[in-house]
């Protein structure tokens, strides 16, 4: 988990250290920012609903302390859901840009390594295709999660946990897309380095609770997969 943790925060410090990494990323970052303010306001008012569903109300001093506790599980599924969705739609709006990135990157390393020569829209395309099988996956997160509805604690630990693995999915599509990975071979490395995807996109998920930096987490997960060769 450690190993994953770290990982990311090296490719996030890639990013800036690197002037070639830099000129990408200005490029990329008006879409970012503008997909990044419509889905915060999309959560802000999800958010909002939840809040009016799980927060008890009552006079006696304990519900203002369980009103506490099912306002940070509401916070924290809002967190995730706005993640989840950003990512998911990022990945796809700005992918060419995002496969420049990880080509920059292993050159820097010095790997061996191939520009994307597809055109913008068939890169986009391959991207959201790409994220069809996984959104099943999260799909029947959801639905499990959705059992205990009226348990907002293990409603979110199992719809974070959900997020995590869809996420992950997402943020290594660049690099296993530049590898030829199929959708089994992308399961088996997930399945074989479980702690380290789980730390990797444990912080990832973190970040994006954070205004403005939540933007860069994207391509710097990019940048730090590429760094890392990963696989």
């Amino acid at each position: 988990m450690i190993e994953g943790i770290t990982t990311f925060f090296l490719g996030f410090m890639m990013m800036w250290q690197e002037a070639s990494l830099r000129s990408v990323l200005w490029r990329m970052l008006g879409l970012l920012a503008v997909l990044m303010i419509i889905l915060m306001t999309s959560v802000f008012f999800f958010s909002d609903y939840l809040v009016s569903v799980f927060v008890p109300t009552g006079d006696a001093w304990y519900w203002v302390i369980v009103g506490y506790i099912a306002s940070f599980f509401t916070a924290v599924l809002s967190i995730a859901v706005g993640a989840v969705a950003f990512v998911a739609l990022a990945s796809a709006a700005v992918a060419p840009w995002l496969d420049t990135l990880a080509y920059r990157t292993e050159k820097i390393m010095g790997f061996p390594t191939v520009e994307n020569d597809a055109s913008w829209s068939n890169q986009a395309l391959a991207a959201a295709i790409n994220s069809i099988r996984p959104l099943f996956g999260l799909v029947l997160w959801g639905a499990l999660a959705l059992v205990f509805f009226w348990f907002p604690p293990l409603m979110t630990i199992i719809w974070t946990y959900g997020s995590i693995q869809f996420l992950n999915y997402e943020l290594f599509d660049t690099q296993a897309s530049r590898k030829g990975m199929k959708f089994s071979a992308r399961k088996e490395n997930m399945k074989e380095q479980r702690w380290f995807w789980l730390g990797f996109g444990g912080v990832s998920l973190l970040l994006m609770a954070i205004p403005i930096l939540n933007i860069f987490v994207l391509p710097a997960a990019v940048v730090a997969l590429a760094k890392k060769k990963t696989p």
